[in-house]
């Protein structure tokens, strides 16, 4: 096994440390990015940022042949870096830009002498896309996704309350086909979760609307802070089949663990234009990498 270089590994210490100046925004572009995200629970958040970043990259390169493909992932999105607005409103901005992309420009380098790696994860990843696809050809899957489309819409002429408690239980048999491993609503002892389910290592919480009006941002604060209460790992899909206020997004770009669907997104699983896993995978690394949580799949599929 080819081992990516130690230059590398402290290329990408030092972008880590530069592209955000506050932890809690690193920790939110971390969590997306990590196939692993039960890594992060074992750092020291307390600690100084830079501190933090060596314990991540130090571990992970201690156990190479497990999470090689984490740490691409993370030089490959950090060399596509190319917004540092976040940085310009700070004390100093104009310093801290220039320090970042600076870094940037470094791991950059050092990427494109990795891309023999690059190129295998990337073959990698190929062949689990063409499993996917296989997947959604088979013919008891497209029977399945089939079902659920004409399920789905005969709930669209249900009264809206109806119609809201029947789309939890559809969600559910959707996971289930991508093999998701969905549980059900369940209350803590102050609060409702609509359900949960599991991708790639991380667990979701799920919170699902369907009304005539789009979801305000209220809604939003209140699912982030749902998450915020479970482990450190945790991340969260807010489905509105309507869609989303824009300023209630805005307010939780770039700091938030969650993504978020809308219907049309839906309808494009359930149609078999996009796999659901794919389209999670699209959603959580956009989020990483450009802190936008709320990209339709058309976007998605043409940027």
């Amino acid at each position: 096994m080819k081992r990516i270089a130690p230059a590398a590994l402290n290329a990408l210490k030092s972008a880590l440390a530069h592209i955000y100046w506050y932890k809690k925004d690193l920790r939110s572009f971390l969590t997306n990015c990590m196939t692993d995200a039960t890594v992060l629970a074992r750092l020291n958040w307390q600690a100084y940022k830079r501190d933090i970043v060596n314990q991540l990259v130090d571990h992970l390169a201690a156990r190479e042949s497990q999470y090689q493909a984490d740490i691409l992932r993370l030089m490959g999105e950090i060399a596509r870096f190319d917004d540092f607005s976040h940085l310009e409103v700070l004390d100093d901005g104009t310093h801290k830009v220039k320090l970042a992309r600076s870094a940037v420009r470094t791991l950059q380098g050092h990427v494109a002498g990795h891309m023999e790696l690059v190129e295998e994860q990337m073959r990698i990843k190929d062949r689990r896309q063409k499993g996917r696809e296989i997947r959604l050809t088979n013919m008891a899957t497209q029977e399945q996704l089939n079902e659920l489309r004409d399920d789905y819409l005969r709930l669209i002429s249900m009264p809206t309350q109806q119609r809201g408690y029947a789309l939890e239980p559809l969600l559910n048999r959707l996971f289930d086909v991508f093999d998701l491993d969905p549980k059900r609503s369940f209350r803590t002892e102050d609060e409702q979760i609509d359900g949960a389910f599991s991708f790639e290592g991380t667990d979701y919480l799920l919170e699902a609307r369907w009304r005539q009006e789009l979801t305000p941002r209220a809604e939003l604060d209140v699912f982030d802070a749902k998450i915020g209460r479970k482990l450190e790992n945790t991340l969260g899909l807010f489905l509105s089949i309507s869609g989303f206020v824009k300023t209630g997004v805005r307010a939780h770009d770039r700091r938030s663990r969650m993504i978020l669907m809308d219907g049309t997104d839906l309808m494009s699983v359930l149609e078999g234009r996009i796999d659901l896993n794919r389209l999670l995978l699209l959603k959580r690394r956009r989020a990483a990498q450009k802190g936008e949580i709320y990209v339709g799949v058309e976007r998605l599929l043409t940027q």
